[in-house]
This record gives C-alpha cells, structure tokens and sequence, in this order.
C-alpha cells in the first residue's frame, strides 16, 4: 500500500508531456482547498472569540454589595453621543487606598487624569472627536488593557475625579469589586438566521471548485493508470495511486490555507464590521473542529478523484466507459429541498417577532437545506429541458446534443453560481428590508432643526444656556420642561408625557400653525402601548414621579382644557409623538413634579456642525449635563452609513464567490475541449467553421446558467418571504445589485468561452486526427 501510494505522489509532478497538465490541476486544487480551509478556520473560531469576550465582560461587571477590609471607589457612567458615534465615559474617584481598580488599568486616575482604549484615542485624535475631547478634559496617562475592553472597537475613557464631587450624583455608584459568572453562549436568532444562509453561499461554490480541481485531466490519468494496469497493477492499486495523486494538492491547500489563516489574522483587529473590530488572538480555532476539517477537506478532494472512477473500467489495453447514462437518485434531492421547504413553511405559524429559538433556527435550518436544495436539483432541471429540445442552428445543436448526452457535470459546476444567486438576493433583500424600515414616528423637522438637545439640572441647564447664548453658529437656545403625566385615579390608565414651553420653543417639535399661551396640543394618536385612550378635554390628571426604589409618587393634579388641538404625527418630530405639548399658560399656576429642563439648540449651517459647536460650547460642565443630536439627523446617518457598509460588503463577497464559481466554469470547459478534441477535430475537417464551434461551447455553457439564473431568482424570493413575513418587514428588491450579479454570471459564461478559445483552435487542427 505505501508503494502505491508513493507512486500516486509521484505521478502527482511527473515528468514527461503531461507535466504541464499534472502541475495545473495540482495548483488547482491547492488553491481550492487552501480557500476553504481558509474560510473555515476563522468559523472555527467563533466558538473561543464570543467566550474570549463574554469571559472579559463578566470579569468587568461591578460589586455592588460592600466587603470587608474594601473602601468603595464611586463610579458614574456617562455615555457621550457624538452624533455618528459614541464613546462611554467611565467618571472613578477612590474613597480610599483600598479602593479596586476597574479591569484594564494599572491604577485608578487621579482627578485631571484619562485612561483611554486604542478606538477611543483614535477617535478622540480625528476632528469628529474634538467635541467629545474638550467635554472630557484632562491628560491622558495611560491606555485601556485588553482586559478592560470586550472588542477592539470598544471606546471607553476613564475619567478621574474627586470622591466629594461624586457623592452627590444621583447616579454614582459605590463598588466593591469587579466580576461576575459568564453567561455563557446564547443563541442570537438573527445572527442564526443571517449567518447560516451565508456560509452556505461562501462554502458551496468553494467546495464545486475542489472537486472540479481535483477532478481535471481525468482523461490524461486513466490513460496513465491503464499503462500501470499493463504492468501488473491491480485495480484496487489502481484507486490507491489515484488517490494519492489527489492527496499531494489537498495535503499542500490544506497547509497553505492554514499559513494563509495566520497571515491574514493580524489584519483581522483592523476589519471595521459595522463598527465592531476583534482582537486577533482571540482568532483560535477549537482543536476538534481543527481535526474534522483537516480530514474532511483533503477527504472531499479525494473523494471527488475516486468518485469519478465509479463508472470507469481500467483494463490494460485501455479505458472504457459506461455508455448508458446512470439514473439520477432523485430522492435525497428532493428531500433535501422538501425539507428545507418544510421548515420554513412552519415558521408561518409563528407570531411576527416572536423572538423564539425554535423559529430562528427553522429559518437558519430551511434557508441553507433549500440552498443546498436547489443546487442538487439544478442537473435535473437541466436534464429534463433539454431532453425536449429540436432542431436549432448547427451551434445550437451541439450544445443540446452534448448536453443531452451528459449534462451533470457542466450543471454541477454552474450550482455553484446559483448559489451565489439566490443567497445574495436572500441577504440583500434583508438587508434592503432593513434599511427601508423606519422607526416609529416621523422625519419632520422645523424650518430651522434642531440640532442638540441639552439636558441637565436646573443649575447646570442655567450655566449651558449662559454658554451657549455666546457660541457662533448657533442662533437660538429653546427651553421646555419634560414631565410624565397620567389619567387621574389609581394609575392604571393612560401614561404619557407633557412638553411644556413657550410657543417658539414647542414650534420647534411640531407644526402648530397659530399659537398663544395657554394653548395645549396633542401630537399623534395619544396612547399608550396597552391601547388606552387619553382622557377626554377637561378630565382631571395628575403629574407624578419616581422615586429611587421605581415607585411613583403622586404630585399635583391638573385640569386638561376644554379644547386641545390636533397635530397629526406626520408634522412634529419622531421623539414628541403621543405627547402633550403645553404652554404655560395653560397650567393655571401647577408646577410639575420630577420635571426634567431640555434645551434645544438650532443653528445655521449643517445640523452637524451646529451640534458640535454645541458640545464645544458646553465643554466645561463635562459629565453635569447630557448633549444629544437630534434623533432624526443621528439615525439616518448611522442608517445610511450601516446600509453601505452592508451592501458593499455584500457585493465584494457576491463577486468574490463569482470569481471561484467562474473559474471552476472554465476548468470544466478546458477539461471537456480536451477529452473530445479528436471529435472537435473531425467536425473541423469536415468543413464545420471554428465559429460554430465556438457559439456551440458557449451555448453548452449558456444553457445550463440560463436555466440557473431563473431557478436562483425564484428561489432566492421564495427563501427571502418566510423570514420577511416572520421580521415584520416588507419586500423591498435591489434590482440593481441583483442586476449586477447576474450579469457577472453572463459574462462568467462570455470569459470562460473566450479563454478557451485558444485552446479551441489548436485542437481543431489536422494534427488533433493523428494518432500512435
């Protein structure tokens, strides 16, 4: 056995006239394999990078309970929202020399000082970050470890102050300790359902692409394992030697996708995915799936070499074929899609958002069985159609004929474009769906926006509007009260929320046509979520606040007026619908309990820049006060940002995927130009032009895409519906991106036809009618 297979190594690279063909299908296959192995590595590692992460989130969890022997250190989060990003600002002071210092730092800062991550000093050293840097102050001193961070994107600044100074804030809080048992991981449903289908459309093309590498100048092999045949080799020795023939390239692509994975896993922490970016070393494979992919890999490229013998007879004096076509096993075929089809059919049955496990993985399960389905079906579609196809032109004709007489090969090999097809309408019509789907409320905006709302206490709100009456670009500063309000009685009616102001300032959140104090409206349909309807002009309501435990506390009652006018929601801010909008005149005297003072701020130019000089201007109260950027402007940039990304990332890979499917196309057209170049050279003596000859290998391979392309767009729509319908959201089509994927796999068809036309005519000379 080792002879054989040692002598399969050797005609693997042997010398002679086919070197050149032994070579080529030996880096094909290399490079085949060494893409998967490459892919399937970092998926490999998804396992130890979420527990990597989840063990470093839990260790920064705080101690809230006092210890022993522990003095507390007084922490207050302060989240700073920089319109296109945000940053977490960790404000620490020590009551103590026992105070524990947070993961990640060496010690805790003194006041004056910052700690910064990596993302965040990148962002704080870029002019987006500049107002978030003149809110921080300080000197940095020191970097975030590794410990302290769950990604490498995670932008977090430890800022120090004064015990005193924290102590009288409502949300310090005293800790003791740091850390907490891991969760553990937890099936993401969306994550499942978006994942699953992807690494189908990654891998399978991929997979066509080794066996159809492994698999080429299959004629050239059976005539040399004829000649050993001759020399006494026995037929088992004969599928031994083939498949240590094959075993070389898949042993070397299985050792170069795994150099190629460590060479690539530093670039790894510098990949932005939707904002997030991973450390590298937290990119290890698990040693059994290790060990399963490197004996399933290299086994697929060995199978497919042996797997073509299955209908092959090698004799001594030669090789012969079956002639009669094997009948297809259909059954596991369908199957395969039945299943599919079964599984996301019942997620029908399931509520919209229901956010169970078991529809998330139906939905994950089905999209990637139909997948796989619909690329096992493909050679019987192509089969039957062209079994009733007649007459034509000459090329016509022997395309049909050809693939007539075996059509499962070039069908296999096209699978792989269908699964390009339907997976990327699958994932960009969710990503479409997506993106089209606006959150609740509206995009309206007064003649002026808003660009910052600055939140804080009465104080600190006083010394903003003080700062901010100086500041250039900014041209007016709105004042409203925020408070919560509900129906009188025992609390269990209507909730809601009551802006109050004067005129100029509620214009600013609404279209109110005419106004005067005292006047009252209401913005949208004012109900809560359980379907309650507010009480009717002139009933009696009651303001109310929470305290510390979350229990509400009456405050004082008021009379709404008789008449309250309408605002559609159409015409007022997203955030202000379903609310009361209240002059003060309206109040008659009653002073709000828990009310929360909001400035907003408009300005000339983009709201952008207004809202940066905005943050410039309030700098110097730091954490005291709250400045965000309008809701509308913030979230269509974050939307629209997030919707690019998704979409050129998709389209990268959609063409990437392409490429191998495109390229196992011209392998097969190569491979088949070669086993039939003595037929192709008689039809070329007898008088048939080259040109039909080469219109006949494009419509061979035209045919079979054709066919696929139709197949991969209902498909793709049919997988895409059930997951729409069970998200909630609405079809929406990227004719254009779809438009481009499937005319990357016409011209695949064009660059494979055209690449062998070279080679198309050196076998249509004479000299292809000789033979020894």
């Amino acid at each position: 056995m080792i002879r054989d297979l040692l002598l399969g190594l050797r005609l693997a690279v042997g010398g002679g006239r086919i070197s050149g063909q032994a070579l080529l299908r030996l880096a094909m296959t290399t490079l085949g394999v060494a893409l998967v192995v490459a892919v399937l590595l970092p998926a490999a590692s998804i396992n130890t990078l979420v527990s990597e992460q989840d063990a470093r989130e839990a260790a920064q969890v705080p101690q809230v309970e006092p210890r022993p022997g522990v003095d507390p250190l007084y922490r207050l989060d302060w989240f700073i929202d920089g319109g296109d990003d945000y940053l977490q600002a960790v404000v620490v002071a020590p009551d103590g020399p026992n105070a524990p210092v947070p993961p990640g730092l060496d010690r805790i800062p003194a006041p004056g000082e910052v700690v910064v991550s990596p993302a965040a000093a990148d962002y704080l050293a870029t002019p987006a970050g500049e107002p978030a840097r003149a809110r921080i102050g300080g000197t940095v001193v020191g970097e975030v470890g590794k410990a302290g961070l769950g990604l490498a994107s995670d932008r977090v600044v430890y800022v120090g102050d004064t015990a005193e100074r924290l102590k009288g804030e409502d949300y310090t809080t005293p800790v003791y300790g740091f850390g907490a048992e891991p969760d553990g991981l937890a099936l993401d449903i969306t994550t499942a359902a978006f994942v699953a289908p992807v690494a189908v459309v990654l891998l399978l093309p991929l997979l066509i692409f080794v066996t159809t590498a492994s698999r080429m100048g299959a004629a050239q092999r059976e005539r040399r394992l004829a000649a050993l045949r001759l020399l006494g080799v026995s037929g088992r020795q004969v599928r031994r030697i083939a498949a240590a023939e094959s075993l070389v390239g898949a042993v070397a692509g299985l050792v170069l996708g795994g150099a190629l994975f460590l060479a690539l896993r530093p670039l790894i922490g510098h990949l932005d995915l939707f904002g997030m970016r991973f450390f590298p070393e937290d990119f290890v494979p698990s040693w059994p799936l290790v060990v399963v992919i490197a004996l399933l890999v290299p086994g697929l490229a060995v199978g497919a070499a042996i797997f073509g013998l299955r209908r092959t007879i090698v004799e001594p004096l030669g090789v012969v074929r079956q002639g009669k076509p094997a009948r297809r096993r259909m059954w596991w075929r369908w199957s395969v899609a039945a299943l599919g089809g079964l599984l996301m059919a019942g997620t029908l049955l399931a509520d919209e958002r229901s956010n169970a496990t078991p529809v998330g993985l139906a939905l994950a399960a089905g999209s990637s069985l139909l997948l796989i389905g619909v690329a096992a079906l493909l050679p019987w579609a192509v089969e039957k159609l062209v079994a009733g196809l007649r007459g034509g032109t000459p090329a016509w004709q022997l395309a049909v004929r050809r693939l007539q007489l075996e059509s499962g090969t070039a069908s296999r090999v096209v699978s792989g474009l269908v699964i390009v097809l339907a997976g990327a309408i699958l994932i960009q019509t969710l990503v479409g769906a997506v993106s089209a789907t606006e959150s609740e409320g509206s995009r309206w905006q007064a003649a002026t926006p808003v660009a910052a709302q600055v939140v804080g206490d009465d104080e600190q709100v006083d010394e903003a509007a003080s700062l901010l009456a100086g500041t250039d670009g900014i041209t007016a500063v709105h004042e409203v009260v925020a408070a919560p309000l509900r129906a009188a009685g025992d609390g269990s009616g209507w909730h809601g929320q009551v802006l109050i102001g004067d005129c100029a300032a509620l214009a600013s959140r609404a279209e109110l046509g005419t106004c005067a104090d005292g006047d009252v409206f209401s913005v949208g349909a004012l109900r809560e979520s359980s379907g309650l309807a507010m009480p009717e002009p002139g009933a009696r309501v009651r303001f109310y606040s929470y305290g510390g435990d979350g229990e509400q506390t009456d405050g004082p009652q008021w009379t709404l007026p008789a008449e309250v006018r309408q605002v559609p929601a159409d015409q007022a801010a997203r955030e202000v619908s379903s609310t009361l909008l209240v002059t003060p005149g309206a109040l008659g005297g009653v002073t709000p309990s828990d009310a929360e003072r909001v400035l907003y701020v408009t300005g000339t130019g983009a709201p952008a820049r207004v809202f940066e000089a905005a943050s410039l201007a309030v700098g110097p109260l730091s954490w005291e006060v709250d400045v965000r950027p309008a809701l509308a402007v913030s979230d269509s940039s974050r939307l629209d940002e997030t919707t690019r990304t998704m979409r050129g990332m998709l389209l990268v890979a959609s063409i990437f995927v392409l490429a191998v499917a495109a390229l196992s196309l011209l392998m097969l057209s190569i491979e088949q130009i070669v086993e039939r170049r003595r037929p192709l050279a008689a039809l070329s003596a007898a008088g048939v032009p080259l040109s039909v000859l080469t219109r006949g290998s494009l419509w061979q391979n035209a045919i079979p895409v054709a066919i696929g392309v139709v197949l991969a767009v209902v498909a793709g729509i049919g997988i895409t519906l059930p997951t729409l319908r069970y998200a909630g959201l609405s079809l929406s089509l990227d004719a254009g991106l779809i438009g481009i994927v499937c005319g990357a796999a016409v011209l695949a068809v064009l660059a494979a036809t055209a690449l062998t036309l070279p080679l198309l005519r050196q076998v249509t000379r004479l000299d292809g009618l000789r033979a020894e």
